[in-house]
């Protein structure tokens, strides 16, 4: 009985030492105070506890709006109009708390959920793709075009993706040098590279003359170096650097990820792109359908498991409503249970 009574206790030991802070002041006395970030320090997010009756529950944000305690969803459906596809397309939304996902429904077959997770509200979206992906493998639901949030993709899961046969069609994050976001000056996509002779050529003609592999934040990179009796001289020095040494300097990824990533970013400044990406839209109403029909932003249980289970069960019955309102289009001649305007507005959203 004492083994099952202390990890409660030690659980509620960590919430008060992890959210107060003991001091003692000019008379000697013990001060409890709540921690502050900038002078008491305060763990990091995915290790500090929100609750002492959840210990898998966190705290999070997302923009300047949204804060919840709790996890969040990842769901994936289908998003093929033809009925004849051998390999279905799929759209992946991640959503805080708990989501629905509704589909753009085809009119010979509905759009059902094919995979859901649900992590810890901290852990990023793009630590969720491999395993999507995986997963549909392995249930041969692998899809031609996976459609995503711009939160979901990184240069390293494009290409590997692309080797395995799936079209992630999703935004990559943009260059984030200062030339791109003041968009004036050379960016990188101003530079040739040449590959096979590891040089890089500049806007005004110059030539680097480094070429550095490195690791950097646990992945390889290449750092270019130009020189800096061609740079301090040069007319456009402005428009491309203002460092104190004078001098560019550029850091690539491997060949294989550098290429994928500039025709990526090429790729979605195209109207033809953008009507693509159009698709991924109908998964809004799919999240909008699970809050509305199944509740799933509110956790019922406690615990990572437990919240798991139920977002399963959310989405089975959502494909379950989906496939019933199907199944009953198919027999025009079955009587039908009368629906209100509201639920007929809302299925027509959800389409």
């Amino acid at each position: 009985m004492w083994l099952r009574e202390i990890e409660p206790v030690e659980l509620l030991r960590q919430v008060v030492v992890q959210t107060y802070h003991v001091t003692t002041d000019t008379r000697g006395r013990e001060v409890i105070r709540k921690r502050e970030a900038d002078s008491d320090g305060l763990p990091p997010g995915q290790l500090r506890l929100a609750s002492p009756y959840d210990p898998d529950a966190r705290w999070s944000a997302k923009g300047d709006e949204l804060f919840w305690c709790g996890y969040k969803v990842h769901l994936t459906e289908t998003c093929d109009p033809h009925t004849d596809a051998d390999t279905p397309d799929t759209t992946t939304a991640g959503t805080s708390a708990s989501t629905d996902t509704s589909a753009t429904a085809s009119p010979a077959r509905p759009n059902l959920i094919t995979d859901v997770v649900t992590t810890v509200s901290t852990a990023s979206d793009v630590t969720a793709t491999a395993g999507i992906q995986q997963r549909l493998t392995e249930r041969q639901l692998k899809p031609g075009e996976h459609y995503l949030d711009s939160g979901y993709p990184s240069a390293e899961l494009v290409a590997d993706a692309a080797r395995d046969g799936i079209t992630m069609v999703t935004p990559l994050l943009a260059d984030r040098s200062r030339q791109a976001r003041a968009a004036e000056g050379f960016d990188k996509s101003a530079f040739d590279v040449d590959w096979k002779a590891r040089q890089v050529g500049c806007p005004e003609g110059r030539t680097s003359t480094g070429w550095y592999p490195v690791r950097q934040h646990g992945h390889d990179a290449i750092v270019i170096e130009f020189a800096r009796s061609d740079c301090r001289p040069c007319p456009s020095r402005d428009k491309c650097t203002t460092a104190i040494k004078g001098r560019r300097m550029l850091t690539l990824r491997p060949q294989e990820l550098h290429e994928h990533v500039a025709a990526a970013r090429t790729a979605q400044k195209t109207d033809t792109w953008q009507a693509k990406y159009a698709l991924r839209a109908g998964v809004e109403g799919t999240i909008n359908q699970a809050l509305d029909v199944t509740g799933m932003r509110r956790a019922r249980y406690r615990g990572l498991p437990k919240v798991s289970l139920q977002h399963a069960f959310s989405a089975t019955a959502i494909n379950i409503i989906r496939l019933d309102a199907y199944w009953t289009s198919q027999q025009p001649h079955r009587p039908r249970t009368r629906m209100s305007r509201l639920s007929r507005l809302a299925y027509r959203l959800a389409a």
